[in-house]
């Protein structure tokens, strides 16, 4: 099995809250994070895919398939977005990166079997000091 995995970069901003909790509550939970005017990251997401390599190729499979995939499904959809607001994959739901990350490898999974491969893995560093790696549920 071999392992590959394309990078790619976008900002977003979000807010971290729960609706039906006061402001107290939310900040208690969220800190910073919660705070009624938003705030932004620099996010880097990583996709990893895996299979065979195909003999034909030499490649597991063609970036120049997989890159417009992750662009169309993912990064126009959230780049320079408000993931509260303006992220159909992310309505109704708390925007922290854990969530994003398994929202993500919703909108790619389907689309990277179609292209020959299975998704092993997506990986969102947040910050510097925090990042979050999904490798979906146990039954896919």
């Amino acid at each position: 099995m071999l392992y590959l995995t394309r990078r790619e970069r976008f900002c977003a901003a979000h807010r971290l809250y729960r609706s039906e909790w006061d402001d107290k509550k939310n900040y208690e939970e969220f800190g910073p994070c919660s705070n009624k005017n938003w705030h932004g990251h620099n996010f880097i997401l990583y996709v990893t895919i895996k299979g065979k390599i195909n003999p034909s190729t030499g490649f597991v499979v063609n970036l120049k398939k997989l890159s417009p995939i992750i662009k169309r499904k993912v990064v126009d959809k959230i780049d320079h977005k408000n993931l509260n607001l303006e992220v159909d994959f992310m309505k109704d739901k708390i925007p922290s990166t854990e969530v994003l990350a398994v929202e993500i490898w919703n909108q790619l999974f389907d689309e990277v079997l179609n292209i020959g491969a299975k998704l092993h893995c997506i990986k969102i560093i947040e910050t510097e000091n925090n990042f979050v790696e999904y490798y979906g549920n146990e039954n896919e």
